[in-house]
């Protein structure tokens, strides 16, 4: 086991009765779940998000926390939530970092692996 160490797993979902296809606007939820995997109580700090649509737009969001929440998480611990991202084209990608503190003090960044986004049924 890592001293320090979190995992992440995603599950995506289009919302169909909030996007507006028509105007080039789909709108995803995804549910996060983080775990410490490590041996050392550990606090989510910040995020960084790199968004891209189909046509290779990108955009970046960065912040404190993920909403609203710092999560302080000891060895086995895990925390969920559930957040949202709309993009202009019906597939795109998430991917990014979460920023960590340990209890000893020790600095650690968390890669969060590029997720899909993408209207029920359309890839192959």
């Amino acid at each position: 086991m890592t001293k320090y160490d979190f995992s992440v797993s995603v599950v995506t979902q289009y919302l169909e009765d909030q996007s507006n296809p028509d105007k080039f606007n789909f709108v995803f939820a995804y549910t996060i779940t983080i775990k410490n995997t490590g041996d050392i109580p550990a606090q989510l700090i910040s995020r960084h998000w790199i968004i891209t649509d189909a046509n290779n737009k990108v955009h970046e969001v960065q912040g404190l926390g993920v909403v609203g929440h710092q999560p302080l998480l000891k060895p086995g611990e895990g925390f969920e939530y559930t957040s949202g991202s709309s993009l202009e084209t019906p597939h795109g990608t998430m991917k990014g970092i979460y920023f960590c503190v340990a209890e000893d003090g020790h600095r650690f960044e968390v890669p969060i692996p590029e997720f899909v986004l993408s209207l029920p049924r359309t890839l192959h």
